[in-house]
């Protein structure tokens, strides 16, 4: 595989280095492309990028691929990022498995794993967690030198700036990123998961690189991603995105937050599984009746699987979801104004039951000359998301891309 590149020459505060990184992000976005690319798109001159292009050629960042394009004329060199001079593992953890990965220089996903995880606030499945992270770097036969840093999803209260989480594994002074690099022997990074989910969907699914794009994470619990100007919106602590802990509603329900009333209680994957049961309790049939009676465990995926099959009562509760989702969302297409609004994770698989009912409300409750530039979209990358944003947000990071 070569040998393990430095990064001083995009780490250093020379204006070199500055250059160099403006270099690989142009590919990052555009991929391989010629020096007269590079000078017309950049601003600068043909032997400036040349010479700077060649200095990246000797440190392994990129490679010359060779002259392409029509026959006839004069083909040009073009370049592109060297797929091998490093790679980035991404780790999203779920809440009952853990999707891992690791992709070249390039961005192209490399190798993937799932694992079964229920994630916990405790030691013991802190050291789980890193046991499993290991476990996948051994069994990926790429060389430890040559992965260049570790990007880890995480529910809840995430500061990527300072490393660390306030939802779970905050059992030291210590950032969190700073005691997962003495166990794992790698720089980390940290990241809200819906973040994460948004970042991926913006550069590989539905965004279309949308300046203004929300993406909703409607798993177990409910959060929201932002891209605002074209960038991640992270606020001052790195906590943006909490709307599933908005007082939405007048109820009784606790909150995984501890409140009352928050917007998660009735418009999430919980609330679904919750509403589901509560029904079969009074006596509502479905498909999952005799399960039910039967004592046995029904999951949320359960709840799902049967709604594909037109299951009246998962139909039912999806509807109710469906329309509180729809005003939630009304109030976010007022506030924030954007071109595309992305449904996200376990629920977004319902499709048209979220659809229909959310439509009718987001109808509603938005004001129509704001609502009528903005477009609902469900996640092409699906349960990839994660895996696919932290994997590219941890290589920007990584590179000063970001």
């Amino acid at each position: 595989m070569g040998k393990s590149i430095s990064l001083e020459a995009l780490t250093s505060g020379k204006k070199s280095a500055q250059l160099k990184r403006d270099i690989l992000r142009y590919y990052t976005n555009n991929g391989s492309k010629s020096i007269a690319d590079l000078s017309r798109d950049l601003g600068l001159s043909v032997p400036t990028l040349t010479k700077v292009v060649m200095e990246m050629i000797d440190e392994e960042l990129v490679i010359n691929l060779g002259k392409q394009g029509e026959t006839g004329g004069r083909r040009p060199s073009i370049y592109g990022l060297n797929p091998s001079a490093g790679y980035f593992m991404g780790v999203d953890i779920k809440r009952d498995v853990i999707l891992m990965g690791i992709i070249d220089f390039r961005g192209d996903m490399v190798v993937s794993r799932q694992y079964d995880f229920m994630i916990e606030n405790t030691r013991q499945s802190f050291d789980e967690l890193c046991s499993f992270i290991q476990q996948f770097i051994s069994s990926s036969r790429i060389r430890r030198e040559k992965l260049l840093a570790i990007g880890i999803n995480i529910s809840g209260r995430v500061n990527p700036e300072t490393g660390y989480s306030y939802s779970y594994f905050f059992f030291d002074e210590k950032p969190l990123t700073a005691v997962l690099e003495e166990r794992l022997g790698h720089r980390v990074f940290i990241e809200n998961d819906s973040r994460a989910m948004t970042y991926g969907e913006y550069i590989y699914g539905v965004g279309n690189g949308e300046q203004n794009m929300l993406l909703l994470n409607l798993s177990w619990g409910f959060g929201i991603g932002m891209i605002v100007g074209g960038k991640l919106h992270y606020g001052k602590s790195g906590f943006s995105g909490e709307y599933g802990h908005f007082p939405f509603f007048d109820n009784e329900i606790i909150c995984s937050c501890g409140k009352r009333g928050c917007l998660e209680t009735e418009v999430s994957g919980w609330a679904a599984h919750r509403e589901f049961i509560s029904k079969l309790k009074q006596g509502s049939i479905s498909m999952l009746s005799k399960q039910f009676k039967a004592g046995n465990t029904i999951t949320l995926n359960d709840i799902l699987d049967v709604l594909a099959k037109e299951d009246m009562l998962a139909i039912e509760v999806m509807e109710k979801i469906g329309s509180s989702l729809g005003r939630a969302i009304a109030g976010l297409i007022n506030l924030f104004n954007p071109e595309v609004v992305v449904l996200a994770g376990t629920l977004a698989s319902a499709k048209d039951y979220l659809m229909h009912p959310m439509k009718s409300a987001i109808t509603k409750y938005a004001l129509n000359f704001v609502s009528k530039d903005t477009s609902i979209k469900v996640s092409k990358l699906g349960e990839q998301a994660g895996l696919i944003g932290i994997c590219a947000i941890t290589r920007n990071r990584m590179l000063g891309l970001h």
